[in-house]
This record gives structure tokens, sequence and C-alpha cells, in this order.
């Protein structure tokens, strides 16, 4: 018995120590690991959409506001112009590809000792920006349509959704314009927002966007990934 007992268990441990077997558990580990710890960065996909949708509203500001700048009538003035509302239609395409990846992919859960309230304001924050990026896009587009210009995307034949009508475009474009002025202020205020976390709170919001890896102690009230917070 004690000699079938200690071969029995050298052959238990000589397989036990097989590298082959030493990987498939080191495997195991590692998915159990990944299974059950809290997802503290957002998904790649949305990281990158956020910033290109960054760029290409910095991109966009700037240009009006050189279009502003330039005489009237010059060629230099019509081609920045241009790229605005080019760059105008970018940043909807990207926005249309933004929301439903983040329903498909969810959101990392609040952070841990997050207050409500600011849970629930940064949420609101959230649906104005998407709705700014929504708006203004989309009423600048329909501001062309009512002057009976094509929209310029990248050489491409943009569809018109209305008609000409002067009365209706001068409306359409005093909206486009308000909406673009409360985008300096969300905007403003939601890098304000990121920009205090991180220096002033030293938590890992903005980390969490991919300037670089949460800390350990970024740890969540919730395992796994949210789909329902915006």
């Amino acid at each position: 018995m004690n000699a079938g007992f200690r071969i029995g268990s050298h052959h238990y441990f000589h397989n036990a120590c097989r590298p082959d077997t030493v990987r498939a558990r080191n495997t195991n580990k590692t998915e159990f690991i990944m299974a059950t710890t809290p997802r503290t960065r957002y998904p790649t996909a949305l990281i990158t959409l956020h910033w290109l949708t960054l760029a290409l509203m910095s991109g966009v500001y700037a240009l009006i506001e050189l279009h502003d700048l330039l005489p009237k009538g010059s060629d230099a003035r019509a081609l920045v112009k241009a790229w605005h509302e080019t760059l105008g239609v970018t940043v909807f395409a990207v926005v249309l590809a933004r929301l439903p990846l983040r329903l498909v992919l969810g959101v990392p859960p609040a952070l841990a000792n997050t207050p409500r309230w600011q849970h629930q304001l940064a949420s609101a924050m959230h649906w104005a920006l998407y709705g700014l990026l929504i708006a203004a896009p989309l009423l600048g587009y329909l501001s062309l349509n009512a002057k009976g210009t094509p929209v310029p995307f990248f050489g491409l034949q943009m569809p018109a959704f209305i008609g000409p009508d002067r009365t209706l475009m001068r409306q359409i474009k005093e909206i486009h314009e308000t909406v673009g002025t409360m985008g300096y202020w969300l905007i403003g205020l939601h890098a304000g927002a990121a920009l205090a976390h991180h220096y002033l709170m030293h938590d890992d919001t903005l980390r969490r966007m991919g300037l670089s890896r949460p800390t350990p102690a970024a740890l969540t009230s919730t395992p796994g990934m949210h789909r329902s917070t915006p």
C-alpha cells in the first residue's frame, strides 16, 4: 500500500509539473481572473473614437474661427468653410458609429466612492455632448440644403433632405450657431471636469479613457461592463 501510494504520488507530481499542464493551469487562472476582475478602462474602440471626435471637433471650431478672420469673398475663406462643413459631416458619421458600439461593448462602472450626484451629473453631461455632436452637424447640413448649396464631403455627392428656402435657411443657421456656441461651454466643462478629477481628486477618471493605465486602487463597485450607462 505504501509503495503504491508513493508510486501514484510520484506520477501525479510528475504530471502536474509537465510544461503543458503548467501552461494549461496558468491559462485557466488568467481566464478566471479576466472573468472576475472588474474592467476599469473603456474598450479600445470607444477610446479611439473619443479622441478622434475631440480632434475633429477641435478642427471644426478652429476652422470656423479662422473663417471669420479671413476676408469675405476670398478663396481662402471659402476653402476654410468647406473644410469646416466636411469635418462637421465626419463628426456626425463618427457619432453614428460610437453610439451603437457603446451599447454593444458597454462602459466600465463608476469608480468606487464616487458620489451619486457626480455620477448623475457626468451622465447628463455625456448625453448633452452626444446631443451637441448630433444636432450641430445635422443643423449645418440642413442649412446648406435650405441654401441650395451642395454639402462637401471628400468629393462625394451628398443628398439634400430639404429644398431651397432662404427663410428656413436663416432660421436653421441661427439655431446651428446657437448650438455651436453652447458647444464651447459643454466641451470646456467636460474637459475641465476631467482635469479636475485627474489633478485635484487624483482618481482614474481620465486614465480610463486611455491616457495611461488605471492604478490598482481604481476598483469599481460592480464587476463587468455596464451597458446602460452613457
